[in-house]
């Protein structure tokens, strides 16, 4: 049976899955019903994890342990649709206008999911006897962090465990270049907080005596950098590889316009650490960024206090060799020891997730045990990515973070190719997504042609 990708996604976007609320709970049972169904149709055989959350999809189609097997990975829950007011169309009823479908979850990641859908259906209708081992993964807490995928991946290893994991849960750049994403930063989360005295007292009264959080903890923020932008962490950087020039000549190919991006971000000068432009440094190396902090007063006017406590929320995002739960102690140490004594210091430590990075063979730096299945997807993408996108594909690490895709190669040992099927004007996450019809038709073809690669 062949499955029409459009008519999946029109299906898949009708059901609300929004994993992240519970008053969506439905539209998630139903979104797994439906894949199921329509897994089952083109001949897998299904089985639905329950977990303390969402369940995971494991389908199956195996047919000689001799054969490869490629693990397809995916999820079918979505974010929000809030604010409702700013969409055009409803959320959830799909609509196509032009040469896009608009709909939540239409780019991220049901759009791939129906790709993956069509797509197998048609290699299986066209070559039944296909020598080639096939999972699918598809799970439903992607938008919340994945918390029951590890504990999945721990337990169901020996079913799951392949030659490699294919993923188009990335981006490309337009719609005749296609990316494939060789690096995810990892990420490490902290809240530091600091309490002076009891309470908060006047500031004129106990001014001068006493000393106050606000000023302790910028103290300690700003000693977390030094003044060129580099991390002040004594360990931080240590294991991380140097940067390959063939890395760097990707980016040039990726053809990044850095006035544009300047104008775009709305600031007067990038801010980069030595050695890296405003294209290099979100993709290639590790940062320290501040991403809230109070204490205080914080209404309208003045109250002049000085406050007993204030809080800085800090994530770090990590490059290759560099592990979420290491560094997230090197900081807290670094910040312990240059906490003044007159503050009580503690901390709320939050997520970790590590990083991802993969070497596509004929590259200076490509391991010499590249499995040679992954190796073959990685050059056939290459062929027919060119030939159907217009160019050849170019490789790049992400600025962003899919933690489980370093969870499968920690667990399982697998690398992942990551190709990228949504485009930045689809607008995931936000109002009015949609997914490209071009990108959509090239990208069935692409896994198709893939995927009856591999055998040979």
């Amino acid at each position: 049976m062949i499955l029409d990708s459009l008519t999946v996604l029109e299906d898949l976007v009708r059901f609300p899955s929004v994993s992240a609320d519970s008053a969506y709970k439905q539209g998630l049972s139903d979104t797994r019903d439906y894949l199921e169904s329509q897994l089952q149709k083109i001949g897998f055989d299904v089985e639905v994890i329950k977990t303390p959350g969402h369940p995971i999809i494991l389908a199956e189609r195996l047919v000689t342990p001799k054969a490869p097997k490629v693990v397809i990975y995916g999820h079918y829950d979505v974010q929000p649709p809030d604010p409702i007011d700013l969409w055009k169309s409803a959320p959830f009823e799909p609509e196509v206008r032009g040469d896009r479908i608009y709909g939540r979850g239409a780019a991220d990641n049901k759009g791939p999911v129906s790709v993956y859908l069509g797509a197998l259906s048609e290699l299986l209708d066209e070559n039944p006897n296909i020598a080639l081992n096939i999972v699918l993964l598809l799970e439903g807490e992607e938008e919340i962090g994945s918390p029951s995928f590890v504990p999945a991946l721990k337990a169901y290893a020996d079913r799951i465990k392949g030659d490699f994991v294919f993923a188009c849960d990335t981006g490309s750049l337009r719609q005749d270049q296609l990316s494939v994403t060789t690096g995810l930063r990892g990420i490490s989360c902290i809240q530091v907080n600091l309490e002076g005295a009891s309470q908060d007292f006047h500031s004129g009264l106990y001014g001068g005596a006493i000393l106050n959080p606000i000023h302790a903890l910028a103290d300690i923020c700003h000693s977390l950098h030094n003044d060129d932008g580099t991390i002040n962490v004594p360990g931080f950087y240590d294991g991380i590889d140097d940067i390959e020039d063939w890395e760097r000549d990707e980016l040039l190919r990726a053809g990044d316009d850095l006035d544009t991006l300047k104008v775009f971000l709305g600031v007067n000068e990038f801010y980069t650490a030595p050695g890296l432009n405003a294209s290099e440094a979100p993709r290639l190396a590790p940062t320290l960024e501040f991403n809230g902090i109070g204490g205080g007063y914080q209404g309208e006017g003045s109250k002049t206090v000085i406050p007993s406590k204030a809080f800085v929320k800090i994530s770090c995002r990590l490059v290759a060799n560099q592990v979420g739960d290491n560094i997230q102690q090197l900081v807290m140490k670094a910040i312990e020891e240059r906490c003044p004594e007159q503050m009580r210091l503690s901390f709320d430590v939050e997520h970790n997730g590590n990083p991802y990075l993969v070497v596509p063979p004929g590259k200076p730096n490509t391991p010499i045990d590249i499995n040679p299945v992954l190796a073959k997807a990685f050059r056939s993408n290459e062929f027919h990515g060119e030939a159907l996108f217009g160019n050849k594909p170019v490789y790049l690490r992400e600025g962003g973070s899919i933690p489980i895709i370093g969870d499968i190669k920690q667990i399982l040992g697998m690398d992942t190719l990551l190709v990228g099927l949504y485009l930045p004007e689809d607008g995931m996450h936000a109002p009015n997504e949609s997914f490209s019809l071009t990108m959509m038709s090239r990208g069935k073809t692409l896994i198709k042609k893939i995927l009856s690669d591999l055998p040979k």
